[in-house]
């Protein structure tokens, strides 16, 4: 038997080997060691007994990472693709005075604060916010933590969209799905999104994405989220959060989002993302600064 050492990377025996996990934490309790496990591309966190575990097969991981930057790839292509249809423009050797307004209006989309319980998640997700050109604030909080700094970090970043996210998962033996103890986070988000809408009352005001892999959908949205997971309590991707920001980031203010459209941009679809009707945080300006004054 190989001994299992912090960074390893694993899969389950009694779950048929389905997800690959990444060891972050060895407990020597009891007759046999305990490992705490992190999804290495979904936002899940598990405990399991040492003898549970089966070390990846390095081309076996490969693939899987493969797969999922190739789901990212699609949707990000998919998304840019789309925007790149919308703004198109005819090419013309003269300007009217209607293409000369037009060309001196600028645009803002709304500006994110991301507060993540996984640093190497928080990093990817800071990352593809980059690439699509959305002011971002990063945090890593632990998820037990975000309720207590919550209001702080809104006050100091003054954000159009928050995301409180991390992991989660339904602790095992547990199945009742209505019991918040038979989840690992989903009570530290609830109890999150309750402290942010002391700060922004109105959905529209705040918009808020909550939860991670298999979390309290129901409550979570109850507690004031216009976005969350996990209908379905499967897991999500590492990075939906930030495809349902994307779509509000650029969605106008003056449009509405229809919770489909939102879940048609994440990676994960319905069964991992679900909400509410959202006004978009995408604003025009006019008329742009001149460069030279």
């Amino acid at each position: 038997m190989n001994i299992i050492k912090v960074g390893d990377i694993v899969s389950r025996k009694s779950y048929g080997g389905d997800i690959y996990f990444k060891v972050v934490e060895i407990k020597n309790e009891g007759k046999e060691r305990t490992t705490t496990l992190k999804g290495i591309c979904y936002r899940i966190q598990a405990d399991a007994l040492e003898s549970d575990l089966i070390l990846a097969n390095d081309q076996r991981v490969r693939d899987h990472k493969m797969r999922s930057e190739l789901a990212v790839s699609r949707k990000y292509r998919e998304i840019h693709g789309s925007a790149n249809r919308s703004n198109s423009k005819k090419i013309s050797f003269r300007s009217t005075p209607k293409e000369k307004e037009k060309s001196q209006k600028f645009s803002t989309p709304g500006k994110v604060l991301h507060i993540d319980g996984d640093n190497e998640y928080l990093q990817a997700c800071l990352d593809q916010y980059e690439k699509f050109g959305i002011e971002a604030v990063g945090k890593c909080i632990p998820e037990k933590d975000q309720a207590t700094v919550i209001i702080d970090l809104l006050h100091e970043a003054r954000p159009d969209i928050l995301v409180l996210t991390g992991h989660d998962g339904m602790l095992k033996g547990k199945s009742n799905y209505s019991s918040i103890d038979s989840y690992a986070n989903s009570k530290y988000f609830i109890d999150a999104v309750k402290q942010a809408r002391r700060y922004s009352k109105n959905l529209d005001g705040l918009v808020i994405f909550a939860g991670a892999c298999q979390s309290m959908y129901n409550e979570i949205i109850a507690a004031g989220a216009n976005f969350a997971s996990s209908p379905y309590r499967v897991l999500i991707h590492a990075l939906d959060p930030v495809f349902v920001c994307q779509k509000v980031a650029f969605t106008n203010i003056e449009k509405v989002i229809d919770p489909q459209d939102v879940v048609k941009n994440t990676i994960t679809g319905a069964k991992g993302v679900g909400g509410l009707q959202t006004r978009g945080k995408f604003r025009n300006g006019f008329p742009q600064e001149p460069k030279r004054l």
